[in-house]
């Protein structure tokens, strides 16, 4: 057991009387240096290949038995011969406003000042599973090995760092996916978002994600 870990169990006590107001600083001094990342994902281009979901597995190297993206398929909808089906992205909102920042005792969970993508510290992670219980969207997991929380963070680590796209954009045979500087009036995100319909999920929560979809003609705008 790590020394950041024996800490943690032994002062448990004073640092869950510590999370409300350590929690309300972090939200004070996160500030964003001129780059937000986003994501905009089309559902009425996915087709349910799954090919994001590999090259996510295989990039960032993800265990079996856990994920941090999947897609989920429902329907069908309508009837035959017209039935089709619906797919919605599962994966981290990197939200501007996230509750699993808010609540970790460690700082292990925080958004990156250079680039708004929110991120873990495995370094400082406990395990707490705090962050887990915290996210609205049910995003984040125990990684089976590191035993720390783990969820997409846009490949930082991987493929932004290699000056890449992150590999569910890449592979995606449809271009479904558009990933760029939300701060950027200029960036493709920006002009997508500005000519077509969007919405984003449980904004009510005042999360505020950064992942924006295209609606389905086949379903519904979902709040």
């Amino acid at each position: 057991m790590s020394c950041s870990r024996r800490h943690f169990i032994a002062g448990m006590g004073a640092v869950i009387f510590m999370t409300g107001p350590v929690s309300g600083t972090l939200a004070q001094t996160m500030s964003i240096n001129g780059i937000r990342y986003g994501m905009v994902y089309d559902e009425t281009r996915c087709i349910g290949c799954t090919a994001c979901m590999d090259a996510c597995r295989e990039v960032n190297k993800v265990p079996e038995g856990v994920s941090r993206l999947n897609i989920i398929r429902t329907g069908p909808i309508g009837e035959f011969p017209e039935a089709k089906y619906q797919f919605d992205r599962h994966s981290c909102q990197h939200c501007d406003n996230p509750p699993c920042v808010h609540v970790c005792p460690t700082g292990a969970s925080y958004k990156d000042a250079a680039t708004g993508i929110v991120d873990v510290n495995p370094d400082r992670c406990v395990g707490c599973q705090y962050c887990i219980a915290a996210c609205p969207y049910r995003v984040r997991f125990i990684h089976p090995v590191k035993k720390t929380a783990d969820k997409c963070n846009f490949c930082r680590d991987t493929n932004l760092a290699q000056g890449k796209l992150p590999a569910c954009v890449e592979s995606c045979p449809t271009k479904a996916l558009t990933f760029g500087n939300l701060d950027d009036p200029n960036s493709e995100i920006v002009k997508l978002i500005a000519n077509k319909t969007t919405y984003r999920s449980k904004v009510h929560l005042g999360t505020d994600p950064k992942m924006y979809r295209i609606p389905s003609k086949h379903g519904e705008i979902k709040g």
